[in-house]
């Protein structure tokens, strides 16, 4: 009974948000396609700069850029001491913070976000501003254990309002 409140709760937020977002979101559909170029593999132009800004005390953070660099992306990673006021200028909702934010295309990603699904937002676009993985959840890209554990974890999509709901399971 509970699950199925949750879903209901669920699939109702997500037509909410939908409803109010989905102007912005059309626009920015066309406007992240434009600018992936060479990640869609069209030829097109070349991908935009991802810019990551991370604690400089944070060594997972190299681990998650290198990942995205094998993925085509062109990053340029940014010290910054005072990662909280940069998590709440960018608009990311302190519930969801992790331990380097990135900013491509018009959006933020924060925490360990699988790229596919960096990707996936940036092609079909949604409600949402942006991506978390809350913490440092094992297992997660940049957080690979040697013997292969892994902790479940939610790709947590979030919009201008703070308003959040899960884009996908890791």
């Amino acid at each position: 009974m509970i699950r199925s409140d949750l879903s209901r709760r669920h699939l109702v937020f997500g037509l909410a948000v939908t409803g109010v977002f989905g102007l912005a979101a059309c626009s920015r559909k066309s406007e992240a396609s434009q600018q992936t170029g060479g990640l869609s593999g069209d030829g097109g132009a070349a991908p935009p700069i991802m810019t990551v800004y991370r604690d400089p005390n944070c060594p997972c953070c190299e681990e998650w850029v290198k990942i995205a660099e094998r993925e085509g992306f062109t990053v340029r990673m940014v010290e910054d001491p005072d990662m909280p006021a940069r998590k709440k200028a960018l608009g990311v909702p302190a519930q969801l913070a992790s331990c380097h934010t990135a900013q491509l295309a018009g959006l933020v990603f924060e925490g360990h976000v699988p790229i596919a699904h960096i990707k996936q937002l940036m092609a079909d676009g949604g409600p949402f501003i942006g991506l978390a993985v809350p913490g440092m959840p094992r297992g997660s890209p940049g957080m690979e254990m040697p013997d292969g554990a892994k902790d479940p974890f939610d790709v947590i999509g979030f919009d201008r309002s703070g308003r959040t709901a899960v884009f996908a399971r890791g």
